[in-house]
């Protein structure tokens, strides 16, 4: 076996169920007794089996993921030079707490016996890592609200879709993740005996032989004390823990809501100031045009059909932000994606920043924290973070400048980090709790370090030093106008952000008549709301449901950066190809800079800001792989059907990948390596093309003839095309030249009737949208033509999205 413990004992093997039993003899003896008995058969999905990835079956079995494992991790490690325990004693012998390259199971299962070690039962220590969606219910106990309230300030939450069966020898208990979604089953026998599993019917029984029978629920706990020989009920064991402290007078000890500091006095930058700091910042007329105005102006992230065609950062000739080479990465195999619009209930923007003292304890003293409802902050909220000593003396913040000199290049840039962090080591050891990181004021000799960069440095070095829990760090950044900033900066460690220029951008755009119908604040307002929501759907797509479990997750992956630069500024960052380093990234800082301060202001007379590019292409902008040139030969070529014109076409692309455009495009065939095979000896091209399968896009996200041309090639060589998920027309449903083979069956079911399905030679039914932007699939009412409405059963002119999850699946 492999436990030490004195009450639980742990058999484990790497083999089939039913071959446990034989492999441990004591298994098969009569004799052999016991209260409880937890079992968990793992199967492999996206990892090899190996004897690390084992469940721990200490005080743990959990079926699912924790998708903030790696934020749940680096906090763990951050809190550690604060915990002490009189029960244990000396605790550095434990450390770690969680062990390196543990599974996400077993470094839950350390925290939470480390929980029950030091004093809190064992329903305590789990509803304090896996809190239930109580932010939005209506009628929740007040006690109850606050004590979650008080554990949310201690403890962020391990948040992902997991079902979770718990035990310290005497209690054994189970219970789901706040949205529920894994399944649990439960059945109660006559003669006292209790059955949970993932699936009813693990065992079975005589009807005359069940007493009840349920499922378990997101937020509510089954729990058996076998001491007692009792069923403790969900109700009671929260009434117990509701008033186990005075935790709401604890909370009004020490909690500060921002929003009822004292207000501060607002600024309005001129339109010099603002334009000068939008060239520093790399700011685009496009950026300015498509991004900011409809986001000051409806409050509503835009939105954009299909993917970018320009190259990726790490490839552009253009300086790109350091935003740009990181992507999130999204829920994937057993791990649905949320669905932030109609999942929204278990869904939290508001988190807390301030000191988190020993975890080990509780008391008053542990509430000294600012809450926040949204992680995005306006000018005005930071000055009340900045000054928050006059409103509550005691509490101080100081703000360090990320800037540094521009002529000493990459050297210049490491060596005022280092000095940041040393500024930072030396403000926490004076006293600080609130750190503000700022890239203001810079000028033509001081350019700004790239807000990520601040952060994520600052964030790891106070993890390694393990100082990070004693301060909030917040962002002031100029460089933000995007959610995907927001949202990485949040993963890296932001508690909060402040996108200054964004703000004036917008309050500017108001002013000189751009956005109209509302004021400056009610843009700013807009602003907020959409980068908020923003990083919501972003949350959303890892499966995550609260912010406070997304900030300091590092869901993301780098694209293009050197595994050294990532080492030393983004630790536990996953970067499969290499790349750039520092120098790079200061020598693109230096690029935007020299834009902001010419050495000859005649030079940019003619333009307030680059043109951009990025998302529509334009002459001076940035490259794209279909361009006026490429759209006109491919369609001049269908439309004369003049094959010569197709392969300019194609040969046209394919030298623009090769260009420093695509990943892709780097690959060569290594040729001349193995003998070829000979040509007789491999299946002729008319076998290999009936494998031919085309991608799954739906009529209306292409158009009619695009989509029906696949169709007629696929079906005239025997291959098979995929409807997509918006339908099939009746008249081409039963044309056997221009029906899809594969009908594709998505979330929305739009376009799903029983003569679609009837007519189908493959049903094709997508289970999760977590790798798409946007919620889900997404269609917007520019797009829903009367046309497509109809074979979509849909009203034409109304956008349409399809739920990232199916909702009865």
């Amino acid at each position: 076996f492999v436990s030490l413990s004195a009450r639980p004992l742990g058999y484990k093997g790497m083999v089939t169920t039913l071959q446990l039993e034989p492999f441990y003899p004591d298994l098969q003896d009569e004799r052999f007794a016991s209260e409880l008995a937890v079992v968990h058969s793992r199967y492999s999905t996206n990892t090899f089996p190996s004897w690390r990835l084992a469940q721990p079956l200490r005080m743990l079995a959990h079926n699912g993921e924790i998708n903030t494992v790696n934020g749940n991790r680096n906090w763990m490690r951050a809190r550690q030079s604060q915990l002490e325990s009189e029960l244990i004693g000396d605790i550095r012998p434990l450390l770690p707490i969680c062990t390196d390259g543990a599974s996400d199971s077993a470094s839950f299962d350390e925290v939470l016996e480390l929980l029950t070690l030091t004093g809190r039962s064992l329903p305590h220590a789990i509803m304090m890592m896996v809190p239930e969606a109580y932010e939005k219910q209506v009628g929740l106990d007040p006690d109850l609200r606050a004590f979650y309230d008080y554990h949310a300030i201690q403890m962020e939450p391990w948040d992902g879709p997991a079902a979770l069966i718990f035990t310290d020898g005497t209690l054994v208990g189970a219970t789901l993740d706040r949205n529920g979604l894994r399944p649990g089953r439960w059945t109660e026998t006559t003669d006292g005996l209790v059955v949970i599993g993932s699936e009813t019917g693990v065992l079975d029984f005589e009807p005359e032989r069940i007493k009840r029978r349920g499922r378990l629920r997101p937020g509510r706990m089954f729990l058996v004390d076998t001491a007692q020989r009792r069923i403790i009920e969900d109700d009671e064991i929260k009434r117990d823990l509701a008033t186990m402290q005075p935790w709401q007078e604890w909370l009004d000890a020490g909690r500060v809501r921002l929003a009822e500091l004292p207000e501060r006095e607002h600024i309005v930058h001129p339109i010099a100031s603002i334009t000068r700091r939008q060239r520093t910042f790399g700011y685009t007329e496009e950026e300015v045009r498509i991004l900011l105005t409809p986001m000051g102006q409806k409050g509503a992230e835009p939105l954009g059909a299909m993917g970018s065609d320009t190259p990726v950062a790490v490839l552009s000739d253009r300086p790109r932000l350091l935003f740009d080479y990181f992507t999130q990465q999204f829920a994937q195999v057993t791990n649905p994606p949320l669905d932030s619009i109609r999942e929204e209930v278990v869904t939290s923007l508001s988190l807390g920043i301030g000191p988190e003292r020993n975890l080990l304890d509780w008391g008053p003293s542990h509430t000294r924290t600012v809450t926040l409802d949204f992680p995005v902050i306006d000018n005005d909220e930071l000055a009340k973070i900045q000054h928050i000593d006059t409103a509550v003396p005691g509490r101080s913040s100081v703000t360090i400048r990320g800037l540094y000199r521009v002529e000493a290049g990459h050297k210049g840039m490491q060596k005022r980090i280092a000095q940041m962090c040393s500024e930072v080591d030396q403000a926490i050891e004076d006293g600080a709790e609130y750190i503000v990181l700022s890239d203001r004021d810079s000028n033509k000799d001081l350019a700004p370090i790239p807000s990520l960069l601040m952060v994520a440095a600052i964030h790891h070095h106070l993890i390694r030093r393990e100082t990070r829990m004693k301060v909030g760090l917040v962002v002031e950044a100029g460089d933000v106008r995007e959610v995907h900033h927001v949202a990485t900066l949040l993963g890296y460690g932001a508690s909060a952000v402040n996108p200054y220029l964004a703000m004036e951008t917008v309050e500017y755009l108001v002013r000189a008549g751009y956005i109209t119908g509302v004021s400056p604040e009610k843009a700013v307002k807009n602003l907020i709301y959409a980068l908020g929501k923003g990083v919501l759907k972003i949350m959303s797509k890892m499966g995550i449901s609260t912010v406070s479990s997304y900030a300091g997750a590092q869901v993301f992956e780098a694209v293009g950066l050197s595994q050294e630069f990532v080492d030393a500024y983004f630790t536990g960052t996953e970067t499969k190809l290499g790349g750039v380093g520092l120098d790079v990234i200061a020598a693109e800082n230096r690029a935007r800079h020299a834009y902001a301060y010419p050495e000859d202001e005649a030079e940019r007379a003619h333009e307030r800001l680059w043109t951009g590019g990025e998302y529509q292409w334009r002459r001076d902008g940035s490259p794209h792989l279909f361009n006026p040139e490429t759209v006109f030969r491919l369609q001049h070529s269908t439309r004369t059907r003049r094959y010569d014109v197709f392969r300019e076409y194609t040969k046209l692309v394919d030298d623009q990948a090769s260009e420093l455009k695509t990943l892709r495009g780097l690959f060569r065939l290594r040729t001349g390596v193995r003998r070829p095979v000979p040509i007789d000896e491999v299946e002729p091209v008319s076998a290999i093309v009936k494998r031919f399968s085309t991608g799954a896009m739906s009529y209306g996200s292409i158009s009619k003839e695009a989509h029906e041309t696949l169709a007629i090639a696929m079906n005239r060589i025997g291959g098979k095309s995929n409807t997509g998920e918006g339908g099939e027309d009746v008249d081409r449903l039963l044309d056997p030249e221009r029906r899809s083979a594969i009908k594709q069956v998505a979330s929305g079911r739009f376009g799903v009737t029983s003569l679609y399905l009837t007519e189908a030679d493959d049903i094709q039914i997508k289970l999760a949208q977590g790798a798409k932007p946007g919620e889900g699939g997404q269609l917007p009412p520019t797009k829903v033509y009367p046309w497509v409405a109809r074979t979509r059963h849909a009203t034409a002119g109304v956008g349409l999205i399809s739920p990232p999850p199916h909702h009865d699946i």
